[in-house]
């Protein structure tokens, strides 16, 4: 297995370092990539507005999330005491993967210094060096130094170019950061994190964020591939809003945050459910498919200021209740509904949807109470309670209109 290891501060992981990470290992047919933050790194002082170490890693872990398969964060060097030697790391990978080769990754900077690294020849030992940069320029010195490093270290030297490689100046961006600007630099995602945490200077009202900047927040809280259905959940959310006379920024916010918490171990949403008083059942603590939905609500209202309508509609929105509103009718068939999912069954909601939303509901409330029967799983009294509601207002329609 080929193994690439691409370390730095990552004081905030930037567009320049997923570009280099991803195109680097598509060049060099890497099987997995180490992204490693340094702890205290040899060669500079961290500026007194770094984050955490352990903040850097989260930030790196949602780095290594959004690249994909094959992208792994490492804590290798923050586990460890002392200044970040890379030589002492690359040993410490080579017992750890003793049949893999191993390749550490490094711009232009890094590349043409490396001889004055601490203990260059253990560097050269454990691992290839693949060294990336631009076309232009970059071509003389990096053969130059190729040539050198061998004579020297016997390194075994291979050079990448990446004609589209995003520079970015980590200090220049923490500067734009404090002045409110810097976000196009930055996965989504890693951009929420600083709002979240108030990185760098920043200083966001999180109780009062524009839509943009929710979603951003919302990104950072789960995995990537979830975010195609908070997308796809919002985007119809506004659709049901506009249609039915419900407020769309209302439906937006509940869309954004429904699934906040999805992720987070399951002791923690109960610890969030009991500091903010919301007594959870037990098919709901058994069930995080459900119980996410509950400490989601809290999360909203506690965090993030959300109204007392957009939490009830992220709270109901896995089980549905009797005498539902329309905001939480909205936000529980968007979540079926929405365009990422495949099903059959969610192409015929939204055909019912599209017709009439209470429908819809009563479709969807159906569906998901016979799926759990068919799964032999409990099927929550709420929800039945919910079906139960949805038939007798839907047949006092027909009644009205017979």
């Amino acid at each position: 297995m080929k193994i690439g290891i691409y370390g730095g501060t990552f004081n905030p992981p930037h567009l320049g370092h997923m570009a280099a990470a991803r195109d680097v290992a598509q060049a060099l047919k890497l099987d997995k990539v180490l992204l490693v933050p340094d702890n205290t790194p040899p060669h500079k002082e961290m500026p007194e507005d770094s984050a955490t170490p352990q903040q850097r890693l989260e930030m790196v872990e949602l780095m290594a999330n959004r690249l994909g398969k094959g992208f792994e964060a490492s804590d290798i060097e923050l586990t460890r005491q002392g200044k970040s030697y890379t030589a002492d790391t690359l040993e410490a990978l080579a017992r750890r993967y003793p049949k893999d080769e191993l390749y550490l990754l490094m711009g232009t900077d890094m590349f043409l210094t490396l001889d004055t690294w601490y203990q260059p020849q253990r560097i050269c030992k454990y691992a290839h060096i693949a060294a990336f940069g631009r076309q232009a320029g970059d071509t003389e010195s990096f053969h130059w130094q190729k040539k050198k490093l061998k004579k020297q270290f016997d390194a075994r030297v291979k050079i990448i170019t990446l004609e589209d490689l995003v520079e970015v100046s980590s200090s220049q961006l923490r500067e734009q950061l404090a002045k409110g600007q810097g976000r196009a630099l930055l996965d989504e995602s890693i951009y929420g994190y600083i709002l979240m945490h108030r990185l760098y200077g920043t200083d966001a009202d999180l109780r009062a964020l524009s839509l943009e900047d929710l979603r951003a927040c919302s990104y950072s809280m789960v995995r990537a591939k979830r975010i195609p259905h908070i997308k796809g959940t919002e985007q119809e959310a506004a659709l049901l809003a506009r249609k039915n006379g419900a407020d769309e920024e209302k439906a937006r916010k509940a869309a954004i945050l429904h699934d906040c918490t999805k992720y987070f171990p399951a002791e923690k949403q109960l610890s969030i459910c009991e500091k903010c008083g919301i007594l959870i059942d037990q098919i709901a603590r058994e069930n995080t498919g459900l119980l996410h939905a509950k400490s989601g609500a809290a999360i909203a209202r506690q965090v993030f200021g959300m109204p007392e309508d957009v939490c009830s509609a992220i709270f109901w929105h896995t089980t549905g209740h009797a005498g539902m509103t329309l905001l939480e009718k909205i936000i529980y068939i968007a979540d079926y509904a929405e365009p990422s999912r495949p099903y059959d069954w969610c192409a015929q909601l939204r055909a019912i949807v599209e017709e009439d939303l209470d429908a819809g509901v009563l479709y969807g409330l159906n569906y998901s109470i016979r799926r759990n029967q068919e799964a032999n799983k409990p099927v929550h009294l709420d929800g039945i309670a919910a079906r139960d509601w949805m038939e007798a207002e839907l047949n006092g329609k027909g009644e009205e209109h017979g």
